[in-house]
């Protein structure tokens, strides 16, 4: 019965935090050169811990937009190395049965937004297309 309710067609926005520091462009990059096995256990390893904090969300079965809330604790990484952690994210979501792919026909718009506060985490605002 809780499968078929999270199933069902969305209406509202949702809300999912991820109470983590993601890594950046810059720190995946680092561990590409070392190694593409280790970068590829090490992809798996972050959306593992993302999908700890997805499992709340329904299934989506129409397209999506994604609003991203980025908090950094800092200004010191560059706002593009940051936002692309939601490569993760998507994959996460996919990956724990949320979306059905993160191609344009299930994803269709997603959108960055800032700030700096005490913790790094990030807020998914989920906005199924009307």
């Amino acid at each position: 019965m809780e499968t078929e309710k999270n199933s069902l067609k969305c209406l509202e926005k949702v809300f999912c935090e991820i109470p983590l520091k993601l890594p950046s462009c810059n720190e995946y990059i680092r561990e590409c050169r070392t190694n593409p096995y280790k970068a590829s256990k090490y992809k798996s390893g972050i959306e593992d811990d993302i999908s700890i904090f997805l499992t709340k969300l329904p299934t989506f079965n129409e397209p999506i937009k994604i609003i991203f809330h980025w908090y950094e604790k800092n200004s010191k990484r560059d706002l593009d190395n940051i936002a692309f952690s939601k490569k993760f994210i998507l994959d996460a979501m996919v990956k724990c049965g949320k979306l059905q792919d993160d191609n344009r026909k299930c994803v269709y718009a997603f959108e960055d937004r800032f700030y700096q506060d005490k913790d790094y985490r990030v807020i998914l605002e989920i906005i199924p297309q009307e």
